[in-house]
Parts: structure tokens; sequence; C-alpha cells
């Protein structure tokens, strides 16, 4: 077994106010953290999470809860696999309703497209669509740690909605340059 090290976070923060709980959940939710059960969450062990978490560590005690931060390894490779697989299902998730929001974009372009309606400003709120969507790629991949399944068809996906945009401006600037002339 490759033993892979692990943080382990515990927390308790005070039920009110409750801002100062979510906080700290979406923190380590947005670090890719992945929780065992209420107020106990694993990363894998980076110099950055270490440095993220000893950060978390004093907001929780500004917010007059308690935390412990451990090194961790699994018991075995099927503890560690459990865990791995979690992780998976972690990122998989945000892949799949990233694979959503492509459905959207590919759909929102086709109705342009079936409308012949070819205008800049519709081209430029598409590829601001597509910049959100590249960038929310950007980060889901950066909490992938050990390559969900879904990550193969995210990349395909996004390449196939830049390439649907490419056509469609190509429609765009062709349009134009009908109407110029």
């Amino acid at each position: 077994m490759t033993e892979i090290s692990w943080l382990l976070l515990t927390y308790k923060i005070p039920p009110e106010p409750a801002a100062k709980r979510m906080a700290v959940w979406r923190r380590l939710k947005g670090m890719g953290a992945v929780y065992l059960q209420n107020g106990v969450c694993l990363l894998p062990k980076t110099t950055d999470h270490i440095r993220r978490l000893k950060m978390i560590e004093n907001d929780i005690a500004e917010a007059n809860g308690d935390c412990v931060i451990l090194e961790t390894l699994a018991l075995d490779d099927s503890q560690q696999d459990k865990v791995i697989g979690r992780f998976k299902r972690d990122r998989d998730d945000a892949y799949e309703e990233f694979l959503d929001k492509c459905d959207d974009f590919e759909r929102e372009v086709a109705k342009e497209v079936a409308a012949k309606h070819f205008t800049f400003a519709e081209l430029e709120e598409n590829d601001v669509d597509l910049k959100k969507l590249q960038g929310w790629l950007t980060k889901i991949k950066a909490l992938d740690f050990y390559g969900a399944a879904q990550s193969t068809e995210a990349d395909a996906r996004l390449k196939a909605c830049e390439v649907i945009l490419d056509d469609y401006a190509q429609r765009v600037f062709e349009a134009h340059e009908e109407n110029a002339q």
C-alpha cells in the first residue's frame, strides 16, 4: 500500500451566529475537503493545506470554537480506497453539475442559431458564459486530487462548447460581412 497522508480537522463552533459556521464550512469545501461527519473533514496533506487549515483554526478560535488538526493515514488499502472514493465522488458531483451547465450553454447557442440571431451582443454574452465554464472547470480540477471519473468527459465537453462558440462566432462575422455590402 502506498501510504497517503491526510490532514484530519475536527472542529466545533457555537451554533450562533450561524454565519461563522457556514463561513468555515464554505472555506473547507472550497479547499476540496471531504466531510466524514459533522465537524470532521479530511484533506490531502500539502503545505498549502496545512497553511490554510492553520488560518481556519484561527477563525474557529475567533468564533469561540475549538478544533484539532491531525495528520493521519488509512489503516489499510480498503480504508484508503474508501477515503479516495469519497474525494472522487465529491469531484464527480461537481463535474456533473458542470456538464449540466455545458448542456445549458449548448442549448442557448443552438437556440440563437435556429433563430438566426447572429449579433455581436449575443456573441459577447455567450463568450462570457464560456469563460465562466472555463474558470469553473479550472477550479474543479484544482480540487480533483485523485482523478475523478468525470474529468475526461468534462474536458471533452468544454472543448465541444469552445467549438460551438467558434462556429457561432464565424456565423456572426459572416452575417455582418453580408450586411456591410
